[in-house]
């Protein structure tokens, strides 16, 4: 009967053929994955810096901002959905 080191050789014999004929296939098949992961990985960078410079600034409530003429609104011009007079649009 065979022993375990023979056994072991007739494995690695075995595993070498398969390889032999599915090793390119692999290889080409993990390089395609790994573009697209790199590709994807870029994309994802690409759209969160691009999403960070898309938000507009935040103002704080009772900050100036050098350069605008804005002003709180009062009672009269905050949005109640109403018009200004008083009746609905």
């Amino acid at each position: 009967m065979f022993g375990l080191s023979e056994l072991a050789i007739i494995l690695i014999v075995v595993i070498a053929i398969v390889l032999a004929k599915k090793g390119p296939e692999l290889a080409r098949n993990a390089g395609k994955s790994a573009r697209i992961l790199k590709a994807d990985a870029r994309a994802m960078k690409e759209a969160e810096e691009q999403r960070a410079t898309d938000t507009p600034p935040r103002v704080i409530q009772g900050e100036t901002i050098p350069g605008r003429t804005e002003h709180p609104p009062t009672d009269a011009t905050r949005d109640t959905g109403r018009n200004p007079d008083g009746t609905h649009p």
